[in-house]
Formats: C-alpha cells, sequence, structure tokens
C-alpha cells in the first residue's frame, strides 16, 4: 500500500506549513527548554510540528527492572509479546506524556497520540518476524487523525505503536514510523533530532559531517560499513520517505541553538539527504 500522502484526505496548504520531526529516545532526556521553546515559537509562527519519538533507553531500562532479557537483531529489539507490553507502556504512556507535558509547561499545546489510536498507525508483521518477533511494518496512516489534531490547534506526539485489523499489536521503530508519517502526509521536509551533527566520513583522517547527501551515496555508506548499527534504521527510514513526496530529510543535533528555526529557515545545518545530487552548499 502506497504511503504517500492523498490529496483528498489533506486540505489544501496543510502539508505546505507541516514537517515531521522525530526525536530519539537517547536524545530526549538531554534537550534544554530552549529546543522545545525553538518548536513552541515555530507552531506560534504557523509552521505546524508533527512529532515521533523513541524511547529505546527508557524501555532497556525498565525491561531490566522486570528481569526481561533484551537483545537486538540488525538494530532492532527482538519483541515478544511480554517485551511488547513494557514497550508500550513506555513510548504510549511514560514518554509520551513526558513530552506533552514539558511542551504545556513551556506555554505550547501538545496532544498525544499512540499510533494504536483509531487505528492512526496500522501494520503488518515484517518480512523477518522469525528473527524479531513482534516488529511491524508500517501499511498506512490515517493522516486525517493527524490533521485534525493540528486544525484544533494541538502539536500531536506520536508514540510508534502499531496495530493491525485483528487489534494485534507492532512495536515500529521510531525512524520507521515517522518516515510513514511523513510520506503519508506529503510534508515537505523531516527532521531526524538525535544527539548526533549528522552523517559522519572520514577525510583525511579526520571524521567530518556531510551537509547533503544523497540515496545513492548513503547505500554506499552502508555497503562499506562507514554507516552502521542504529544509523541504518534512521537512513532507511530517511531513504524511504523520499521516496514519497518529502523533499528531504535532515539529521541534526538537538543540543545546537535553535536548530529547528535554523532548519526551517534554510540554514545549512546537519545532513540534508536528497533524491540526487545537489547544488545547494
Amino acid at each position: 500500500m502506497s504511503l504517500q500522502g492523498d490529496p483528498a484526505e489533506l486540505k489544501s496548504g496543510f502539508a505546505s506549513r507541516t514537517f515531521v520531526m522525530k526525536c530519539g529516545g537517547s536524545t530526549l532526556n538531554e534537550l534544554p527548554d530552549s529546543f522545545f521553546e525553538d518548536l513552541i515559537g515555530l507552531q506560534k509562527r504557523g509552521i505546524q510540528p508533527v512529532i515521533v519519538h523513541g524511547g529505546g533507553p527508557a524501555i532497556s531500562e525498565n525491561l531490566g527492572r522486570l528481569g526481561i532479557e533484551t537483545q537486538f537483531v540488525n538494530g532492532l529489539r527482538y519483541t515478544s509479546e511480554e517485551v511488547l507490553d513494557v514497550v508500550e507502556m513506555v513510548l504510549s504512556g511514560t514518554i509520551n506524556k513526558q513530552i506533552v507535558r514539558r511542551i504545556q509547561k513551556l506555554g505550547g499545546q501538545a496532544l498525544g497520540l499512540s499510533g494504536v489510536d483509531g487505528f492512526l498507525i496500522q501494520a503488518r508483521p515484517v518480512a523477518n518476524s522469525v528473527e524479531v518477533g513482534l516488529v511491524g511494518e508500517v501499511t498506512d496512516v490515517k493522516s486525517s487523525i493527524i490533521q485534525g489534531v493540528v486544525e484544533l490547534g494541538y502539536m500531536p506526539i506520536i508514540a510508534p505503536v502499531g496495530v493491525d485489523a485483528a487489534g494485534q499489536r507492532y512495536n515500529i521503530n521510531a525512524d520507521t514510523a515517522a518516515g510513514a508519517v511523513a510520506s503519508k502526509l506529503g510534508v515537505q521536509q523531516m527532521v531526524v533530532v538525535t544527539d548526533v551533527p549528522g552523517i559522519m566520513t572520514t577525510i583525511g583522517g579526520t571524521k567530518k559531517v556531510l551537509s547533503t547527501v544523497t540515496v545513492q551515496q548513503i547505500e554506499d555508506m552502508i555497503h562499506t560499513g562507514e554507516i552502521y548499527g542504529g544509523m541504518i534504521p534512521k537512513v532507511r527510514a530517511a531513504i524511504a520517505c523520499i521516496h514519497g513526496k518529502v523533499n528531504e530529510v535532515i539529521i541534526v543535533n538537538g543540543s545546537e541553538p535553535n536548530v529547528l528555526s535554523r532548519v526551517m529557515d534554510g540554514e545549512a545545518i546537519g545532513t540534508r539527504i536528497v533524491r540526487m545530487n545537489s547544488s545547494r552548499k
């Protein structure tokens, strides 16, 4: 099923003034108040953020407290029903509401959602479900729910838990979920907020951030091992998103001052992932 935006579902101009932001669980606790103030400032300017968040470290911590073993397969957490109970509790409960409270404390308006709510994120088992358990791939996103929340004046905060028609829950990688949401909404930009300055490469023995990288260059860097581990799902989601209506995906460090405003204002910061070679500096 295509995840590209359906013009019949989206009112005129919605996609052009909306961007999807994904924030990793390892980054969330480190973000200063100024980051959220910047986010709220964009909302007040009429630039609407849609946030999809992770929560990996908190999930691992809670699994450890409960004595439930954690293992990863190619960057994806093996998810049994027992693990999924904790994933849903942490993502849809603790983490989601922490973000909502923080935004509201600073004067913004936010509404927390799980992908299960209203079948917001519909999913099916990934191809290698035998290896990774109840991990899902997104089959559809109900963009009308997100649009409705935005039009009510709230910032949607989405926990990446998916569901199928039978009610089976799935653990969705947050990067994958964000890419699917961005593609379905047909937004111009997706921003991945993390704790690294972007995609890095070694030039003359020194690690440097690539300001712009193409889909083909990413594939080459995965093949050579320059991109590895948890960065692979990030760039894979970016590639899937680029194949939709999204023009670019930007990976940035959330600790950079006013990083979101700077991205929205066109400043060259972080790494921009584009379809093909671009002359933009």
